[in-house]
């Protein structure tokens, strides 16, 4: 039966899990602040609102009334959602999810006072000399993030304390929900980061993706790639704490979970409740990409298995200046004459320097060096441009 699903957002990730909806049979109304949005261009209907502005959300569930309730970015007025549920509808994958995954402090205080998870050291701060006294305690180097923000926005990494003053501007500049509280994180000596992609089901069931390794620059995703090469020790215990807060947010979806590898062990980092930049790469690797995954998960479709088809890795393709015009792409010639390749370009209407603009995907057969793949795919995004 075809549902009416409202998605909250329609960026690259909202495109691809707007096709994966479609080719079920779903009815979707793409929303996001601003016109011609990626997954606009392929959704049955659009709407631009300021998904911040609770009464604007309000009216626009009552307009629709959807059947699913799809949050696919942070920046919505997500404590609405509470009332949603009372109200009859089905938010993905809860409210309780979409409130405590937006904010590092709820998710973070849950994580360790609730589940018992371990984590990097941690403080909270409201002021730059509250800030200043938690990293005293907590010490150098140390990262400062705001409580909401997403792709790196208002992160930093502070290494002297020459660098606390513009770390605490950065961080009030580039939180979702204006100037307020961050978080101090001591930094953990890591060898490997990786995205678990977690997938709840309406059946009680969880299934786990093999585990993706990426690597950021500016706080933001530059590429990922599957296998990743940690021990099956360290996946399995990824697993057991993936499970233990998935469980405790509640709903059917996937999830993206961030760890930490280090030589003492698996450090929780963070999650969302929705397909994961980094996962792009499960488009070139396996049986189910994460967008058919979660579409699957909260449509309550069976997945009897996922499995791994082929070595992959991904890599983004930025813009390289600012383009308020339809910005144009070259070099995709040179690129797909590798027939290992796969692109996808976002469609964003605009550009500004380092913005994800697209995805180059290599697909290698299983047992291949997976370092190959990298640089293949770091080869092909290399080759296009988007200005």
């Amino acid at each position: 039966m075809s549902k009416k699903i409202l998605l909250l957002g329609s960026g690259e990730l909202g495109k691809e899990l707007t096709i994966a909806l479609q080719r079920l049979g779903q009815y979707i109304i793409a929303v996001d602040s601003y016109d011609n949005a990626p997954a606009m261009q392929v959704a049955h209907e659009r709407e631009i609102i300021n998904m911040l502005d609770g009464d604007a959300l309000d009216a626009l569930v009552e307009k629709h009334q959807p059947d699913l309730i799809v949050p696919e970015i942070e920046a919505i007025a997500t404590h609405r959602f509470y009332e949603y549920e009372k109200q009859g509808y089905t938010v993905i994958p809860s409210a309780k999810a979409a409130n405590y995954t937006m904010n590092r402090k709820l998710i973070r205080d849950l994580a360790v006072q609730e589940l018992g998870l371990r984590t990097a050291k941690y403080r909270y701060a409201t002021t730059e000399a509250e800030m200043r006294a938690a990293i005293e305690t907590i010490g150098l180097p140390c990262v400062v993030k705001p409580l909401m923000s997403s792709s790196g926005k208002g992160q930093s990494i502070v290494r002297s304390t020459d660098q606390i003053t513009a770390a605490w501007e950065y961080s009030q500049q580039g939180s979702r929900a204006g100037a307020g509280e961050i978080i101090v994180e001591g930094f953990v000596n890591f060898h490997t980061e990786i995205t678990l992609l977690t997938v709840t089901q309406k059946n009680g069931k969880t299934l786990f993706c093999p585990a993706l390794e990426h690597r950021q620059e500016r706080g933001d995703y530059q590429e990922s790639w599957q296998p990743s090469g940690i021990s099956a020790v360290d996946f399995e215990k990824s697993c057991q704490m993936a499970e233990q807060v998935t469980t405790a947010l509640g709903g059917a979806g996937i999830w993206g979970v961030e760890f930490f590898i280090a030589e003492t062990g698996v450090y929780f980092s963070e999650l969302s409740p929705r397909p994961h930049d980094t996962g792009m790469t499960t488009m070139a690797t396996q049986n189910l990409s994460e967008f058919e995954l979660h579409a699957r998960a909260i449509l309550g479709l069976p997945i009897p298995e996922i499995r791994l088809e082929a070595v992959g890795a991904s890599a983004v393709i930025l813009a390289t200046k600012e383009n308020h015009e339809q910005p144009e792409v070259s070099g995709l010639t040179e690129a797909l004459s590798n027939p290992n390749i796969e692109v996808r370009i976002f469609g964003k209407p605009t550009a500004r320097k380092y913005r994800r603009m697209g995805v180059a995907l290599c697909s290698l057969p299983l047992g291949s060096d997976v370092d190959e793949a990298r640089r293949q795919a770091k080869e092909a995004a290399d080759k296009i441009r988007v200005e």
